[in-house]
């Protein structure tokens, strides 16, 4: 399967994509059903992410961060371009 990932350019492969996405708003919602909207400054390996000037959403709270660092064990979607929930 990464075979034809490679070959084929209109297929990306997971850490390709969130590659493309650094410099760009990211919404993220993590297991614990918070979800975090930020401008994604860099990622690891295990999809630990770096966020600049985002905020973190929990119900109707919205919290302010200048930056996050989220482990990636407990990221479970990343929607790049997405802005979040309307609260």
């Amino acid at each position: 399967m990464a075979a034809n990932a490679t070959t084929n350019p209109s297929q990306l492969l997971p850490l390709e994509l969130v590659d493309k996405c650094i410099g760009s708003r990211i919404h993220i919602v993590m297991k614990s059903d918070k979800e975090i909207v930020g401008t994604l400054l860099g990622f690891d390996d295990f999809v630990s992410i770096l966020l600049k000037g985002g905020g973190g959403i929990e119900g109707r709270r919205i919290t302010k961060l200048d930056q996050i660092l989220l482990n990636g064990n407990n990221i479970t979607m990343l929607v790049p371009g997405g802005e979040g929930p309307e609260v």
